[in-house]
């Protein structure tokens, strides 16, 4: 009984091997369901037998496909390269797209700001210029303005002095 335990699990490892090189053979996607649906075995049996659990997931690590196709060879690994490639590269659109409506609304914003008469005029440069000659005036004369407030003083007290020393006189 033993030896027709040992014969039949050696019939169906064949089978395993006879469906694997099939499928890498015709190209066919590898896996290991597909391999023990072909093959006509539980998956329990592959996965008791981590030898051809080992062959299968190698198969699936290779490329697939004919030989004389027309395009690369296609694995497991390069499809995954492929697709972080592709969330990167979505990554930096997105951020770009948002950089760039942002400036958009930016830009519509101060168009619409100028256009309706609310925004800086147009000689904003001149009129700067402008507020500083004045700023610069209004130094000057608040300067005069102290000097003349000083002398008026100066003036009231000698002629407070004047009068102070007439009245004593007479």
């Amino acid at each position: 009984m033993a030896d027709g335990r040992r014969a039949d699990s050696e019939r169906r490892r064949q089978r395993v091997k006879t469906a694997l090189q099939e499928a890498v053979d015709s190209g066919t996607t590898v896996s290991v369901s597909g391999i023990a649906r072909q093959a006509g075995v539980d998956r329990t049996f592959l996965y008791r037998h981590r030898d051809l659990l080992a062959l299968i997931h190698a198969a699936e690590r290779e490329p697939h496909g004919s030989s004389s196709s027309a395009g690369p060879p296609v694995s497991l690994a390069s499809l995954q390269a492929d697709l972080s490639n592709s969330h990167a590269r979505n990554t930096r659109l997105v951020t770009q797209i948002r950089r760039l409506e942002r400036r958009l609304s930016e830009l519509m914003g101060e168009q619409t700001w100028h256009e309706s008469g609310l925004g800086a005029p147009a000689d904003h440069e001149e009129l700067q210029r402008r507020v500083m000659h004045l700023e610069q005036m209004n130094t000057e004369l608040t300067t005069r303005l102290e000097e003349r407030d000083a002398e008026l003083e100066a003036a009231r007290a000698a002629n407070r002095e004047l009068t102070r020393t007439l009245n004593q006189r007479a």
